[in-house]
């Protein structure tokens, strides 16, 4: 079953689609709000999402550039503007495909398979060095290229997804506006003593010499960026 994330704040139309996607063998998980779909994007990695513009904490804009930053994630858009500006704005923000409320659950299931049938994009290798570590993204496993077992690093789950989101896209660079909203919701983008406090914890256990870090850049006044 292909796995889709249902972004949508309508009670009722999460139900149906749930309800109608499920019948077109998709296994489907549901957000009703822009942070709690980041970090389910963040976390589960779905094979698609729908993400409806009018969500009750962020734009569905700002949600959509937000994983574009990170994720090729295939995108369709859900939503009750009818204008070609908002079709557009969507399309041009990262959006796969648009599709104007109401809709046939049969189209979007058609819709969503055209999107699924594209070539997969990857933004980072499954395994990744950092100094004497390699990490397993999709086993969230940490091993030493030596082999010493006595030397393994446990990182918690916030540091995973923080992590995971810099990883998956390197060379670039990811705001931290896009991190705090992404790991820890979008009401708490302005807190980026957050950021400073975990990217120096995950530096101390996987930087050569955290101090002077190799991997795990900052932009300062900007974001972060994973260098390889």
């Amino acid at each position: 079953m292909r796995r889709v994330l249902v972004v949508d704040d309508d009670p009722p139309m999460r139900r149906v689609l749930s309800i109608g996607l499920r019948a077109y063998d998709f296994a489907v998980v549901t957000a009703s709000d822009a942070g709690t779909a980041l970090a389910l994007a963040a976390r589960r990695h779905p094979e698609a999402v729908l993400l409806d513009l009018g969500l009750p904490d962020l734009d569905g804009i700002e949600v959509l550039r937000s994983l574009r930053a990170w994720s090729s994630v295939p995108v369709v858009v859900i939503s009750g503007h009818t204008g070609i500006a908002a079709r557009i704005d969507a399309l041009d923000s990262g959006a796969d495909d648009y599709l104007t409320k109401p809709f046939a659950v049969e189209e979007l299931a058609a819709r969503l398979r055209a999107v699924l049938r594209r070539p997969a994009e990857l933004n980072a290798q499954e395994n990744v060095q950092i100094g004497a570590y390699t990490l397993d993204l999709g086993g969230y496993t940490i091993t030493r290229l030596d082999g010493r077992a006595e030397d393994t690093v446990h990182l918690t789950p916030t540091e995973w997804r923080l992590l995971s989101l810099l990883l998956r896209s390197p060379g670039r660079l990811v705001t931290g506006r896009e991190l705090l909203a992404a790991v820890w919701g979008p009401d708490r983008v302005k807190n980026t003593n957050y950021l400073r406090v975990h990217l120096a914890a995950l530096r101390q256990k996987l930087e050569p010499d955290p101090t002077a870090p190799r991997h795990l850049i900052t932009e300062r006044g900007l974001g972060y960026r994973f260098q390889p």
